[in-house]
């Protein structure tokens, strides 16, 4: 029943927000995403490390169909779901400064996304899966088309469209997976996730349905060549719709792959693994090399998310164990970061009125609270040793170098160029001499602080003593791991 509260309680919020008048708006808010961290948490501390499923419910919904609303927390979703519950209120706390038209729509969408997150990491049944994967893009939608900025009317029409058209093939490979289950009492298929790992499809079968989950996946991280939506939708986007964004909404696409590909279709995997690592590899040093080159600040960020997402499709279809162990960690490291990066960049742009690199400088002669923060959160995005990125990036190169040395190698000069771009960032934005527009720049209020003080906790945490998160998930990749490796032999 805990999971149905974390599903159910944003969604609650989000409906009474929309009540409120003013700014009071973002108070309550900021309570209800703090009673969701506290879910979260309760959660996390109470889940037992094995690869069982915990927490659950099961409803019957179309029960005439065999569809159930039943969802639970496992090994694989455990750390998403403390992703969501933990991102959420830092995100409400670092509007605190703004001023948005329309608050209490504004944070109610915010907690309705929440609520939606929240069933993507949890379903347990295909197509209340596919209720809340396509239910996600909706506030995030009219987050970027009402408080966006100039061009947001195109570039969310472009980034909907997208979405959804991947999501449609994604909807024909469930109704043909359901059909495939034998029937329940002689009346109905099943909708189950699990009942799906259970078929033995034919490789031709498993060959397109690994295509139709893998395109609605890979435009939602984005992967390489399915990425041109990402960059204008991060930029135009108000800055807490871009930390949902890719704090929490990319990790759908790379949960989807662990959850339905992997299990389901591993002939299709082995067909065309190589393939998807291969294009993710390429996105990788593509989005590095763009990033070095932008001087802005928010889509420098964005085409760094996309290369790390990049890091984390290969390790999962690496199909190793420290692959796939990596991916789970580096995209609660990952979302950590970028909540970070984009926050800093917010920042400054609230107090100087621009993003581009050019137009900045000196930043860090009056700021001592902002240089430190900004620094360690870019340390873990570059993967310094003792940070949380190390970890995950270790892990996922590691497992991709296993699968093949040459595309590890390659793959490894995400770190090289990381650096070289966020260090760039660092000394174009802080050093050097100020400009008219950085000679007043205060440094950072209370509220801005306290963002940022569970972040770097979180940052340390992960890496020093990353057995607190890997322990718990561990259990469950092993099970799962042993479970495509066996199911791939029989189907041969």
């Amino acid at each position: 029943m805990l999971t149905l509260g974390l599903i159910l309680f944003p969604a609650i919020a989000a409906t009474l927000i929309l009540l409120i008048k003013g700014e009071r708006a973002k108070q309550v808010a900021l309570a209800a995403a703090l009673v969701e961290l506290a879910l979260a948490l309760s959660a996390f501390v109470q889940f037992k490390p094995d690869a069982t499923s915990q927490f659950g419910f099961d409803y019957a919904w179309i029960g005439a169909l065999g569809i159930r609303f039943s969802a639970g927390i496992d090994g694989i979703s455990v750390l998403l779901v403390l992703l969501t519950g933990l991102l959420v209120p830092l995100i409400v706390l670092s509007t605190f400064n703004r001023q948005y038209e329309r608050p209490s729509t504004f944070y109610a969408l915010m907690l309705f996304m929440q609520a939606a997150l929240i069933g993507v990491f949890t379903a347990r049944d295909g197509f209340l899966f596919y209720l809340f994967f396509e239910a996600a893009l909706i506030p995030i939608y009219f987050l970027a088309a009402m408080w966006g900025g100039a061009n947001r009317i195109p570039v969310t029409f472009k980034f909907f469209v997208y979405t959804i058209f991947g999501s449609l093939f994604m909807l024909v490979a469930l109704v043909y997976l359901y059909y495939q289950t034998p029937p329940v009492a002689g009346i109905a298929h099943s909708s189950a996730i699990v009942d799906f790992y259970k078929l033995k499809l034919t490789p031709n079968a498993q060959n397109w349905v690994f295509w139709a989950f893998f395109i609605a996946f890979a435009i939602k991280m984005p992967v390489f060549p399915f990425h041109t939506w990402q960059p204008d939708t991060y930029v135009e986007s108000p800055t807490p719709a871009t930390m949902l964004l890719a704090g929490i909404m990319l990790k759908m696409g790379v949960y989807g792959l662990i959850r339905f590909i992997l299990p389901i279709v591993p002939l299709g995997v082995e067909a065309w693994g190589q393939t998807v690592i291969i294009l993710s590899v390429i996105g990788i040093v593509y989005g590095s090399i763009i990033a070095i080159r932008q001087r802005d600040m928010k889509r420098l960020i964005a085409y760094s998310s996309f290369s790390h997402v990049g890091l984390m499709a290969a390790g999962v279809f690496s199909q190793t164990e420290t692959g796939m162990q990596g991916a789970l960690i580096q995209m609660l490291a990952h979302g950590i970061n970028v909540v970070g990066m984009f926050f800093v960049a917010d920042i400054i742009f609230s107090r100087t009125n621009t993003n581009q690199l050019d137009q900045l400088g000196g930043i860090t002669r009056a700021t001592p609270k902002l240089t430190v923060y900004f620094m360690i959160m870019l340390l873990g995005s570059v993967a310094l040793p003792l940070t949380n990125g190390f970890i995950g990036e270790f892990l996922l190169l590691h497992g991709v170098f296993t699968y093949n040395h040459y595309l590890g190698l390659a793959a490894g000069f995400t770190i090289i160029f990381g650096a070289v771009y966020m260090l760039r960032m660092f000394q174009k934005s802080m050093f050097g001499p100020t400009s008219s527009r950085t000679a007043t720049f205060a440094d950072l209020t209370m509220s801005e602080s306290l963002v940022f003080v569970p972040l770097v906790i979180m940052v340390f945490w992960m890496g020093i003593y990353p057995k607190t998160f890997m322990d718990i998930t561990e259990p469950a990749v092993v099970n799962l791991m042993k479970y495509i490796g066996t199911t791939a032999v029989s189907m041969k």
